[in-house]
């Protein structure tokens, strides 16, 4: 090697150290102050936050809730899953025991434990309620190892959210609250604890990932995102912020995925509570019309100011839409003065609101804004959770065959959805990925025919499902509200 390559081999040293950034520089002397305090370090940027990084223990705020942490185990009835979550792939990761293989198990009783927290120091226990549907015994299990007799004193399957009391008497149980879960920012702190596998007061930590999401759960979605581990188990459970607060029920994860969780916001569960205490069920009001999203390029179309809200695609028959004189293609883009953004937000928006109540709707309707009143419905109980009833058995078999949930349609449930005939068997939940779903049948949706036969209620549908051959197809003629009729083609696996 010559002189003059060593030469130029050190100034190349000595200028990749000159172009160290100031994080190097720092490792090099810990104990100089950061670059950005030297005198001359001109505007290099620091994180604003650089604190934050240096995260303390968490172990004082774990153990200050985890004995309000509770393992839900339950057996119900039902083939192994719960109602309406057979072929979900989110069900695959978030649900624990009663499998085999990844598959359910046929069996008359499904054993399954999940998790959920006390907010009522005489025994009031939250949970998802996918955890404790269809159940016959619920057990409760506490941090410090007793365990106490549950029931259902409240459930929501829209946002899959129930509430579960202690059946004997108890008294100064450990509790948490719910914060507010409006106040996070992407990328705060969360703290998921639970008993994911049954391994009792599992901690996780992650960040918020994001907000609102809709992951196709049912049009009530308003999901947490988070990072925080969540694995079987952990449905149910809470996951806390920084403070010690609860600010989301632990519920589902992406199937396949890894640390895409998602959890109710608490500002959402904290809404039903008061229903849910007192009523058992939450009843929602209802507008009856059919929207879709305001795109930039549909508001371009409509010769709009605004590009966001959502449009009326339909108005039903004799619904509150309609006596107030809201059209199609009005697109609402706030409600009671609230920004409405979206479909699914006017959609979440109304159903917080009392049935009966007045608001007032700021739309565009060809071109020109303006306020509308429109009192309120109530939504018609398409889930049956009002009434309680049991489904028969061979709609339960429909459910787990093809992924559709059925009811029969009464005169009311038919006049409120702007059905003109109350024979036929209604969609209320698809499961997403399932043989239903790929037939495009959706919630909502009325079977009339069934192979060119009539087909009368849901019992019957139900019976023609199960009795398919495996790798046949059904021809379905279905009614959407407003009197729309389509063919779908249901294969049966």
């Amino acid at each position: 090697m010559n002189r003059s390559t060593v030469s130029f081999r050190k100034a190349l040293v000595a200028a990749l150290l000159v172009a160290l950034p100031p994080a190097a520089a720092v490792s090099q002397a810990p104990k100089s102050p950061p670059a950005a305090t030297q005198p001359g370090a001109g505007n290099v940027l620091q994180p604003a936050t650089r604190e934050a990084q240096a995260l303390p223990s968490l172990a004082p705020l774990v153990e200050s809730v985890k004995s309000a942490v509770v393992n839900v185990d339950v057996q119900a009835r039902g083939g192994g899953v719960p109602r309406g979550m057979e072929d979900n792939p989110l069900f695959e990761r978030f649900f624990g025991g009663g499998r085999e293989g990844g598959r359910p198990r046929r069996e008359p009783l499904r054993q399954g434990a999940g998790s959920g927290f006390i907010i009522d120091p005489k025994g009031v226990v939250l949970t998802n309620n996918h955890v404790v549907e269809d159940a016959v015994s619920i057990t409760i299990r506490l941090d410090d190892g007793r365990s106490f007799s549950g029931e259902v004193v409240g459930r929501d399957p829209l946002t899959d959210v129930a509430l579960v009391r202690l059946k004997e008497k108890v008294e100064n149980l450990p509790t948490v609250k719910l914060g507010d879960s409006d106040a996070l920012r992407v990328g705060d702190w969360v703290v998921a604890i639970g008993n994911p596998f049954g391994l009792a007061s599992s901690v996780s930590l992650g960040i918020v990932s994001a907000r609102a999401r809709e992951i196709g759960a049912s049009q009530y979605d308003e999901f947490l995102q988070t990072d925080a581990a969540i694995n079987p188990g952990n449905s149910g459970g809470p996951l806390f912020n920084m403070k010690g607060e609860v600010v989301g029920i632990n519920t589902a994860i992406v199937g396949g995925g890894s640390g895409i969780g998602f959890a109710v916001p608490s500002n959402l569960i904290g809404s039903l509570l008061p229903q849910l205490e007192k009523e058992g069920s939450v009843t929602r009001a209802w507008l009856g019309v059919g929207i879709q999203d305001l795109t930039r390029d549909l508001a371009s179309a409509l010769k709009l100011p605004v590009n966001q809200g959502a449009i009326l695609t339909q108005v039903m028959p004799s619904s509150p839409a309609a006596k107030a004189g809201l059209k199609q293609d009005d697109v609402v883009i706030a409600i009671d003065g609230r920004t409405v953004t979206s479909s699914g937000e006017l959609t979440r928006t109304v159903a917080l609101k009392r049935p009966g109540s007045t608001s007032t709707l700021t739309l565009y309707r060809d071109g020109k804004k303006q306020d509308v009143k429109v009192t309120l419905g109530t939504r018609p109980d398409l889930e049956g959770v009002a009434s309680g009833k049991q489904r028969p058995e061979d709609q339960q078999e429909s459910s787990r065959r093809v992924g559709v949930s059925l009811q029969n349609l009464d005169a009311r449930t038919a006049q409120q959805a702007g059905f003109t005939d109350s024979s036929g068997a209604l969609i209320t939940d698809v499961v997403p990925g399932s043989p239903a779903d790929r037939a495009q049948l959706e919630p909502g949706m009325v079977v009339i025919e069934a192979n060119r036969k009539k087909v009368e209620n849901a019992d019957a549908l139900a019976r023609i499902i199960k009795g398919a051959e495996s790798g046949s197809t059904l021809l379905l003629r279905v009614t959407a509200p407003g009197g729309a009729r389509n063919l779908r083609a249901l294969r049966v696996p």
